[in-house]
């Protein structure tokens, strides 16, 4: 790939590792039989396009530069392949997915002697994988050949047929100690089960002999064995417990979430309640995965996706002070702070202001492949947006998620990051009020793209191939565009509804006007009870009108 195409991945990535989040569902697992997996992309100030590397073929020689996704650093060069495959957003043309979540891991083993990042990986590993097991050995192949150079990563790479999680290490830039380049492991999640990851590493213990389902690299146990970190038996082994360990931290802030994802779907999840509250050290882990009471739809993912604790003991209390007047579910970065030299956090749910784009993807092996991948994308906060379908067979990008001019720094009125990002910090800190108004445009707008979907499938199947994939081009370019111009409308009514704290009336769907034709008297809200009562408690008489 030339590099000028590469930077449309990499421009405007700033660092989206630091706190991901990814759920998987197996094709037995899911109501349509689809094998579906989400990602939420999270980093404070990242602005990311939906991404496109189109098919192409390559001559012998060709080498493809490599730019980490976070910083846009050049890493190296490495040989390109002969073909690569269209690619949109995180899908292939042949509806493998791949998304991931950075866990970090043991600083010492980061090898930045290492020309391939997780980023980069993700990229080629899509542009030349028919399949999810020949992604994961494309992956692996590529950071054994040439080194891995990012953290500890787990990645999720699905297909049509099953779904697997992969986590990698590096094995540290010294090579006088070690002729070793990388650590792995990979795991195939039964069809029956569901699974999730969220910057915290999930793969314990695994049967070393199961190598249909379980793959990782000769070295995973003997490395850790050399580096001090193991001593024990072989099947004894477990990775995270060698090369990450679960703190306070990688429970309460990581793997809560998907402790929640699976409460949602599971009876008898507070068993690991206390796992997820982070604070016993002798509580007992959560599975790898765990079996669905019922069957997981595309909806329910995308309602995992914005999710904040409710109806949990972790639950975001939007009546404390943190929620503001208006009971916002977000609380400011950092997740950690200080207070007269104690330590305290914030809850980190799944739904997070940093989204800088979302999706779930819907893998179906029996469609034709250019109608059975279809990656629902969002541009912002998950809970913030309604995601769109974009197919995977897309050649050309809406212009909303492509907009000329429009960057991290740079406002677009034809943009969705920046005009979804407008209306969402216009709802959060003032969530009671003007959050109603945003669910409302979003379940519509998410409903009817679920109400059109058979109908648009089944004209598209009748078609040639080609035929096929443009119809679906430019269907996903229609709702998305339409997307955008439903949320222009929506930023313009919450300006007018709300402006100034206060409510304008409404009649038969119009704001109220004057026998006069002016504006209705306004209505002025307040403090809701609870807030003003904890404020009257908080400042005394300060604020009391004399009798």
């Amino acid at each position: 790939m030339k590099r000028t195409t590469m930077l449309v991945a990499v421009l405007t990535a700033l660092s989206y590792a630091s706190a991901c989040t990814n759920f998987i569902v197996g094709k037995k697992a899911s109501a349509d039989g689809s094998v579906i997996c989400s990602y939420n992309a999270d980093s404070y100030g990242a602005f990311m396009n939906l991404a496109h590397f189109p098919a192409a073929k390559h001559q012998k020689g060709d080498m493809r530069k490599i730019y980490e996704w976070d910083t846009n650093k050049y890493l190296g060069e490495i040989p390109e392949a002969s073909e690569t495959y269209n690619v949109i957003g995180n899908i292939n043309e042949w509806q493998v997915t791949i998304g991931e979540t950075t866990y970090g891991g043991r600083h010492e083993m980061v090898d930045s002697t290492g020309i391939i990042d997780y980023g980069s990986l993700i990229y080629i590993a899509l542009q030349r994988s028919k399949t999810a097991r020949e992604a994961l050995r494309t992956m692996t192949s590529l950071v054994e050949t040439y080194g891995y150079y990012s953290e500890g990563e787990t990645f999720t790479v699905c297909d049509p047929n099953e779904a697997w999680i992969l986590e990698m290490q590096g094995c540290g830039p010294d090579r006088k100690k070690s002729k070793e380049r990388v650590v792995w492991v990979a795991r195939r999640i039964p069809d029956e089960a569901i699974c999730g990851h969220a910057n915290q590493s999930r793969i314990g213990r695994f049967p070393l002999k199961d190598k249909d389902n379980v793959w990782y690299s000769k070295n995973v146990i003997k490395y850790a064995r050399q580096m001090g970190w193991y001593v024990g038996k072989d099947e004894d082994f477990s990775w995270k417990q060698a090369y990450a360990a679960p703190d306070f931290s990688g429970r309460r802030i990581c793997d809560a979430r998907v402790w929640s994802f699976f409460n949602h779907h599971v009876k008898g999840m507070d068993r690991y309640l206390p796992w997820a509250l982070g604070k016993d050290r002798d509580a007992e882990d959560m599975p790898l995965w765990v079996v669905p009471d019922s069957k997981v739809s595309v909806a329910d993912v995308m309602a995992d996706m914005r999710d904040h604790f409710e109806g949990t003991p972790l639950a975001i209390d939007s009546t404390d002070i943190g929620g503001g007047i208006w009971h916002m579910p977000y609380r400011p970065t950092p997740l950690f702070f200080q207070v007269d030299g104690k330590k305290y956090f914030n809850e980190r749910p799944t739904s997070t202001q940093q989204t800088a784009w979302t999706f779930v993807s819907q893998m179906r092996s029996w469609l034709p492949r250019q109608v059975g991948g279809c990656f629902w994308f969002g541009n912002d906060d998950g809970n913030m947006v309604a995601y769109t379908p974009v197919y995977c067979s897309m050649t050309e990008r809406p212009e909303c998620y492509n907009t000329p001019g429009a960057d991290a720094l740079n406002f677009s009125i034809d943009n969705a990051y920046w005009v979804e990002n407008w209306v969402s910090n216009m709802v959060y800190p003032r969530y009671d009020m003007l959050f109603p108004s945003l669910k409302q445009v979003r379940d519509s707008l998410q409903n009817a793209y679920f109400a059109q979907q058979p109908a648009i499938e089944a004209e598209a199947k009748g078609m040639q191939p080609e035929q096929m994939s443009r119809y679906l081009n430019d269907y996903s370019i229609r709702q998305a565009q339409q997307m955008l111009a439903r949320w222009k409308r929506l930023a313009f009514y919450l300006v007018v509804k709300y402006n100034d704290m206060t409510v304008k009336p409404e009649e038969n769907g119009q704001f109220a006007r004057s026998q006069y034709g002016l504006g209705a008297t306004v209505k002025r809200p307040g403090y809701p009870q609870p807030y003003a009562r904890r404020l009257v408690r908080e400042v005394g008489d300060r604020y009391a009108v004399p009798e």
